[in-house]
């Protein structure tokens, strides 16, 4: 078998961030909260709860439309987000907003039992600590934009 995009990469070199890459017009992004292999993974609960939150708030933001899916990597140190029609500045702008949504919210959405097949594994203040400090590295990567152009 073929080794897949996302398994070629050397993740020893890896550094929290945001990354983009497009395949038949379809962006994925990797939203990498996390450097890997590095012991500092997203408790699962939080990791949990910042799947339903963000998903929530980019499934309802200006982007909504080109939003194709939003989840979390089994190996705990992000997230990926696959788009339509829309490039790294347009991403950028639009995680930014929704992680401040996020740090807005006084719970989790979809976290009851009716809405979730693990309701119990919720944890809303690691969620909003692990996107404050996502938050922070976003804007930096923003600023760094902003001078390129």
């Amino acid at each position: 078998m073929e080794k897949i995009p996302s398994f070629q990469k050397n993740h020893d070199e890896l550094l929290p961030g945001l990354y983009m890459s497009v395949t038949d017009g379809i962006a994925t992004f990797d939203l990498r909260f996390k450097k890997p292999n590095a012991g500092d993974y997203i408790a699962q609960p939080a990791l949990h709860s910042i799947e339903h939150m963000l998903a929530t708030a980019l499934r309802n933001g200006s982007r909504k439309e080109d939003i194709v899916y939003f989840g979390p990597m089994g190996c705990r140190t992000g997230f990926y987000l696959l788009t339509k029609r829309l490039g790294y500045e347009d991403v950028l702008a639009a995680l930014l907003d929704a992680v401040a949504v996020c740090l807005t919210m006084d719970g989790v959405p979809g976290s009851a039992r009716r809405e979730c097949g693990n309701y119990l594994e919720h944890d809303l203040a690691g969620a909003k600590a692990e996107l404050q400090k996502y938050g922070e590295l976003l804007k930096k990567l923003a600023r760094k934009e902003e001078k390129r152009r």
